[in-house]
């Protein structure tokens, strides 16, 4: 006799599963391969474009425990700050805030009212939309 499981038994996933509804990739993860592919490149052009050096990444996304999420909170990570910035002057900027994307991704309201802020304070602040390699 097969053992019965109440739905309230089962995890999201089974309970997902079980409906046959399919996983999808979180937007976090489908714009991670667009934000590597555009650090690989830019390590591999920063000898001939020194100002990439400055280029860093905010670990401001991605799932943790609830103990984390409160200490980064207190130490004052906050939603919606970029995923990148190069911190060098050009071009009348104070320099650049950049949120990527997938090609199918959405900024959030948090996001855009962080590039707004940032772009009334001097910087250039850009969603990318996918990053793909024009050489």
């Amino acid at each position: 006799m097969p053992i019965r499981v109440h739905v309230s038994q089962l995890s999201d996933e089974e309970l997902l599963a079980k409906l046959g509804v399919k996983h999808r990739a979180k937007p976090r993860e489908l714009e991670r391969a667009h934000q590597v592919a555009l650090i690989k490149w830019v390590r591999t052009v920063k000898d001939v474009y020194p100002v990439l050096k400055l280029l860093y990444a905010v670990p401001n996304g991605g799932k943790r425990n609830l103990r984390v999420a409160r200490k980064l909170k207190a130490e004052g990570v906050q939603a919606g700050v970029a995923d990148l910035c190069l911190p060098a002057a050009r071009r009348g900027y104070h320099g650049l805030y950049l949120e990527m994307k997938s090609e199918e991704g959405v900024a959030t309201k948090e996001q855009k009212e962080f590039l707004r802020g940032v772009s009334g304070e001097g910087y250039c602040a850009v969603i990318a939309s996918g990053w793909v390699r024009t050489e």
